[in-house]
């Protein structure tokens, strides 16, 4: 009967966190507009978020690395992209099944973190300490094992009006219910640009390597990646009401014909110095 109860209890959790993660994909394709509806329960009312494309983010902001050092935003901008997401430390539902679907999807990608792209997870509870920051980015690195991580994935608390700001400036928006102490938020990754201006949004818990991929070399402007990485750029394009990037068929299509041209001509061009050699053999041997 114990390991049955412990089983049905971990099938509830299970379900719950699923519930969840259904009700904050839900809440990502809703408009301003629903961020007001009074159908939805009082703690999701103002939770959503919103796309702000192009949108600057407040690199002026201090907020606290693991370590505990008051830091400005802009210490992780300038040279490289950057993907910007918000979580809480002490959360067990949503929060894991981002940061997990996140490393996930970035295992694959040779890009490594600290080296073409870093990763800034700022915590938007004001309660959170370097202290559970710190366990936090143990964690992540734990599962990433890369190499030259640490100095790459920021982890960071902050005052409340800080968190504030800079999440109002990212499109996110959450709300704390005081009767269970627990935050209700949405999910989702931003990918911002070396100067910090929002790029992409990925929504969810689940992320494509792929898109992941695309995304950076867009946001690097082409500093990183192979030509080939470019071609399939080309052949791409960023959906923002799903977060993903769909195959583009008159591009490929294009890109099919002229590579067809291509080899058309290099065949064409290959015959006729072949058909010139027997020729200018003949001749050679015409005039010894």
């Amino acid at each position: 009967m114990t390991a049955r109860r412990s089983a049905i209890g971990r099938r509830g959790a299970g379900c719950a966190m699923f519930a969840l993660g259904a009700i904050a994909f839900t809440l990502v394709f809703t408009g301003a507009a629903m961020a007001h509806d009074d159908n939805r329960p009082a703690a999701l009312r103002d939770v959503a978020f919103e796309q702000k494309l192009d949108q600057q983010l407040p690199l002026d902001l201090t907020l606290r690395d693991s370590d505990g050092r008051a830091v400005r935003l802009r210490e992780f901008f300038g040279s490289k992209p950057v993907l910007l997401n918000f979580v809480y430390y002490r959360c067990r539902n949503l929060c894991p099944l981002l940061s997990d679907g996140l490393i996930r999807a970035l295992r694959p990608i040779s890009f490594g973190v600290g080296k073409e792209f870093d990763i800034v997870t700022v915590s938007f509870d004001p309660a959170d300490t370097p202290a559970s920051a710190a366990a936090a980015k143990n964690e992540y690195l734990k599962k990433y094992r890369r190499a030259g991580t640490n100095d790459g994935w920021h982890v960071l608390t902050g005052e409340a009006a800080a968190i504030a700001t800079l999440a109002g400036a990212a499109g996110f928006r959450y709300s704390y219910d005081a009767a269970k102490n627990e935050f209700a938020h949405a999910t989702g990754i931003v990918l911002v640009t070396p100067q910090g201006k929002t790029s992409r949004y990925y929504y969810g818990i689940e992320f494509s390597p792929r898109d992941l991929r695309l995304g950076l070399i867009e946001a690097a402007a082409g500093k990183i990646g192979s030509p080939i990485d470019q071609l399939l750029l080309f052949c791409y394009h960023y959906d923002p009401l799903t977060g993903q990037y769909n195959l583009i068929v008159t591009r490929v299509l294009r890109l099919a014909a002229v590579a067809t041209v291509l080899a058309l001509a290099g065949f064409i061009v290959l015959m006729l110095r072949r058909e010139r050699r027997p020729r200018i053999t003949s001749s050679a041997a015409h005039k010894s």
